[in-house]
């Protein structure tokens, strides 16, 4: 099964790192954090990736073309580069990708969010459940600090900082059918879940592992320090799956 990534956005919100380079190759412990998504998804069997080429797409193509970048994985990623376009929404990409997908199923993911999630879990659930979309959902971190407060007498009866909130969101690592490219089209990706919702063709894998997705500097750095310290998403670093062995 092949992985569409989206890489072609232009990442205003990390204007430092962006400005020179796509998102997807800002860095995270000295390796493009597409490099860490691809880890992912190769740890569990799936390697055949089709990347969605936009802003400053040849530096992308530049680097995953040769393979002296990460000696440690030649061969390993067997890449589609696809030039969606400079302005294209997601959307449009993933219906440009969509000529070079095989087979009856296929994979998207953004370029910019790392988990520790299994993809093979995420893929026999989606089987399973006999549809045309599978989204996965996780329970993210508040940005900000959370308050209590007592209703009479407005004092601040508990404070908690960046808690794990209750509600799920979209962590970004689908599953597809192939026909639900007769869904997408020259809008935003997302506006295709309201569609599949409504016909109810849309299952959700809770994955309440380690996610964290890369929007500004601050998030840069805290993935890079987590990267020094625990490697929560690394997990090719660990005991080998059976796909390879």
């Amino acid at each position: 099964m092949q992985t569409i990534i989206l890489c072609g956005g232009k990442g205003t919100r990390l204007r430092e790192e962006t400005e020179f380079k796509p998102k997807p190759m800002v860095k995270i412990g000295g390796k493009p954090i597409l490099w860490h998504i691809m880890k992912l998804y190769a740890h569990y069997g799936f390697r055949d990736f089709i990347l969605t080429l936009g802003y400053k797409g040849e530096m992308i193509r530049d680097y995953f073309s040769d393979e002296n970048n990460f000696p440690e994985d030649k061969g390993r990623f067997n890449i589609i580069f696809a030039d969606t376009g400079d302005e294209s929404s997601t959307g449009a990409r993933i219906l440009k990708a969509g000529k070079y997908v095989r087979g009856d199923s296929f994979m998207v993911t953004y370029g910019d969010g790392v988990s520790d999630i299994d993809i093979r879990k995420l893929v026999d659930f989606h089987k399973s459940k006999n549809l045309k979309a599978t989204i996965t959902a996780t329970h993210p971190y508040s940005k900000y600090g959370l308050i209590n407060i007592h209703k009479e007498n407005h004092l601040v009866t508990d404070f908690y900082q960046k808690p794990l909130l209750h509600d799920y969101i979209s962590a970004g690592f689908m599953v597809f059918g192939r026909d639900a490219l007769g869904y997408f089209d020259e809008e935003a990706m997302e506006n295709v879940f309201p569609k599949l919702i409504k016909e109810k063709t849309l299952a959700a894998y809770r994955h309440d592992g380690f996610w964290k997705s890369m929007d500004t500097y601050t998030e840069m750095e805290e993935l890079n320090a987590l990267w020094e310290n625990e490697r929560p998403w690394a997990v090719w670093e660990k005991k080998p799956t059976l796909a390879q062995k």
